[in-house]
């Protein structure tokens, strides 16, 4: 009973089967948005109107619909899989390496009939056909008038390599989906933060203490004006609060310690540091403004003490000014930074404060999965080797000779040829 359940757990066709289960599975996972807010399913599948006439918000969260690949069926179906694979390397593909790895010789002449190739020669004596196959890097093994030759064997591990290939792939991506997380963090130059926001987690995932400082934060300008890059200047610090490593990132440029991964991926504006007539140095919020183009924000300055009178600070960008319009809408000029401007107050531009979107990722299943592919790769080359095949029986003055190979056949059969010309 317990070899039948082995069995049919190795067959292919089982594998097969919990394959598509798994690839159906990614596709609800791609068409339906991963780790959003309930309202974000609300407003995208509600009840009143159903996608499909069943697919409703309530369904997705009851079944694990918004975070598939961190769902226990999800991953009870990589499970099986990898047990599959584990059960099809050693209750067939070992016991298939172990009796390719011995002598196989044929007693009869028989047994040539289920080859690929076979003849029989008179023109040649066992020991010049015994060279000939030597010289063509074959492993000879011979008693009395009984040959068997292999070479090649080491392509008859690349099935053994692509399911333990496979095997950590799948390893790697279940530790990701149970102990990585994602962070996103929005951080104030010059100020240090911890991971904190977290978008997303697994089962076992634990939350480094770790805390960083962002140093700088600065913005490069193509000749059009339009954005060419955003950087972030950061030190991790550990959990003294002492700096480890200094990094500056920008897009597709990220720094990594420990497994973690820090990524530029947003920036904004958050304030004004202006210095009035009296010295004092005051700080205005910046007020976010919608537009299709560019990012814009706005900024009220009261020109006196009964904050009856003001002006307006524009910016939209991160190049050391702002525009000033008064209350009625007009122009008045542009105000760079270390610049004082007189209206009917004394105004000096002191800073502009920015802060830095930054996306923090843990996955520790990445190396093992980059392993796997890696492995995987040298399979490949491997299952180009051929394993080919010769036996021989002497009876009396006849000598009958054949051979298989697992590919290549046509160059197999001009090798043969060449040995018993």
């Amino acid at each position: 009973m317990k070899q039948r359940f082995l069995k049919a757990v190795a067959d292919l066709r089982f594998a097969i089967g919990i394959l598509l289960i798994i690839a159906c599975s990614s596709i609800i996972g791609t068409v339906i948005e991963q780790d959003q807010s309930i309202e974000t399913y609300k407003a995208n599948y509600p009840l009143t109107d159903p996608v499909l006439g069943f697919l409703s918000w309530n369904i997705i969260l009851k079944f694990g619909f918004d975070h598939v690949y961190k769902t226990g069926w999800f991953i009870s179906f990589i499970f099986i899989f990898g047990t599959s694979l584990l059960t099809c390397t050693f209750l067939q593909q070992v016991p298939s390496l172990k009796i390719a790895r011995r002598c196989q010789f044929f007693r009869t002449t028989d047994q040539f009939g289920r080859l690929k190739i076979s003849k029989n020669l008179s023109h040649l004596n066992l020991n010049q056909l015994l060279f000939k196959i030597k010289d063509k890097q074959y492993s000879i093994f011979q008693q009395k008038n009984i040959v068997y030759c292999y070479k090649g064997l080491i392509g008859r591990i690349a099935p053994l390599i692509v399911h333990f290939s496979m095997i950590m792939i799948l390893l790697g991506s279940v530790l990701g989906a149970v102990g990585g997380f994602k962070a996103q963090e929005i951080v104030p130059k010059t100020e240090t933060f911890h991971i904190q926001n977290i978008l997303a987690n697994g089962q076992l995932t634990l939350i480094p203490k770790t805390s960083a400082r962002v140093n700088d934060f600065w913005i490069t300008y193509n000749k059009q004006k339009t954005i060419n890059q955003f950087y972030s200047h950061l030190s991790i610090l550990n959990t003294d609060g002492n700096e480890i490593q200094q990094e500056t990132i920008y897009v597709n440029s990220p720094a990594k310690y420990n497994g973690i991964t820090y990524y530029q991926t947003d920036w904004n504006l958050i304030g004004l540091r202006i210095k009035d007539q009296n010295q004092a140095i005051i700080q205005y919020p910046l007020t976010s403004v919608l537009n299709d183009r560019d990012k814009i924000w706005l900024s009220w300055i009261p020109l006196n003490s009964d904050l009856t009178d003001g002006v307006t600070l524009l910016i939209n960008n991160l190049q050391g000014y702002c525009s000033i319009y008064d209350k009625s809408g007009d122009f008045i000029g542009n105000l760079e930074l270390n610049e004082s401007i007189e209206l009917n107050s004394f105004l000096s531009l002191i800073d502009i404060i920015s802060s830095t979107g930054l996306q923090i990722k843990s996955d520790p299943g990445i190396p093992i999965i980059y392993a796997g592919f890696g492995f995987l790769m040298v399979s490949t080359l491997i299952s180009y080797i051929t394993y080919s095949q010769i036996w021989i029986v002497k009876d009396r003055n006849q000598i009958y000779i054949g051979g298989n190979t697992t590919r290549a056949t046509f160059d197999f059969e001009l090798e043969f040829f060449k040995i018993t010309k």
